[in-house]
């Protein structure tokens, strides 16, 4: 019994030596992967992705991620170019291009880029004033990937992107600037009060201006409809007054002188009838009863001459 127990126990032992050992020989390279293949201490290659077999004790390998990674940079101390202290801390994104190289060129890509970055950034804020390294963050970015990327190229490595992600001033530049913010905003309140003040003055006139032109305006068409209305008005008297006129004179010439004279004769009488104690006698008063005394001439010598008969 004890011996079976031996046995299978060594059994045991021997499959997992099998395994192991084939383990480390056979490798499964996934799609974003490579394996840079060492053979007797050269370097053969890379190879991937896919199934991989090495040379039992002949070939090692270095697994390569060939997927974009990103570094943080801790906070670093630079002096800009008007003397201020400020910390700078941001992120490095990069991507492996040429597996060999990466593995061949550099040890240890991370330290190695950290180190180029800090001495990279405390040289490009040295040629910023302090308001340029906080209103140009885009350039600072764009100055400091291509820096880094002209230095891990030879390692096989492209730096994607870098951001910066935050500047820290001194308190006293933080105070200033605050200040400055306040004072900034207090100006823009004021003027936008005062725009809105003469807006509204602007609005204001503008009313009483539009009032003013319409109430002009009304008057005036009032005033032509009046005169229409009066000229309207005297044409039309006028009108009648000729209309008048003329009925009188066409009535006029159908009266003949004895009823032209009876006419006067009522009108005499009329007068005479008026309690007033005064008479008008018009001048043509003669002529105007020249017709009747004629009329009574001629009737007093008609009978005359029938009496002589």
């Amino acid at each position: 019994m004890g011996e079976l127990v031996v046995l299978v126990f060594l059994v045991v032992v021997g499959l997992l030596v099998i395994f192991g050992v084939l383990g480390s020989f056979i490798r499964i390279v996934r799609e974003y992967e490579r394996l840079v293949v060492f053979r007797l201490g050269r370097c053969i290659g890379e190879k991937g992705p896919g199934l991989v077999i090495l040379i039992p004790f002949m070939d090692n390998a270095t697994r390569v991620d060939l997927r974009e990674q990103f570094m943080e940079v801790p906070q670093q101390s630079s002096i800009t170019k008007d003397n201020a202290p400020i910390s700078v801390d941001f992120l490095i994104y990069w991507r492996v291009t040429n597996p060999q190289l990466s593995v061949l060129q550099v040890g240890n890509f991370a330290a190695a880029s950290q180190g180029i970055a800090t001495t990279t950034l405390r040289a490009v804020i040295g040629d910023i004033s302090l308001d340029d390294v906080l209103a140009q963050r885009e350039r600072i970015n764009t100055v400091l990937r291509t820096k880094l990327d002209e230095v891990t190229e030879r390692w096989g490595v492209k730096v994607t992107t870098v951001e910066i992600r935050e500047i820290v001033p001194p308190r006293e530049v933080q105070e200033a600037m605050n200040r400055q913010m306040g004072a900034e905003r207090t100006r823009r309140a004021v003027v936008t009060e005062a725009e809105g003040k003469r807006s509204a003055a602007i609005t204001i006139a503008e009313g009483e201006k539009q009032a003013a032109v319409l109430r002009a305006e009304g008057q005036k068409q009032a005033a032509i409809l009046e005169s229409e209305g009066q000229k309207a008005a005297q044409q039309l008297k006028a009108e009648g007054y000729a209309a008048a006129l003329t009925a009188i004179f066409g009535s006029a010439k159908l009266v003949d002188s004895n009823t032209m004279m009876l006419q006067y004769l009522d009108a005499l009488k009329m007068i005479g009838a008026s309690p007033s104690t005064k008479y008008i006698f018009p001048m043509e008063f003669t002529s105007m009863i020249r017709p009747f005394l004629n009329t009574a001439m001629k009737s007093e010598a008609e009978s005359s001459q029938v009496d002589v008969k």
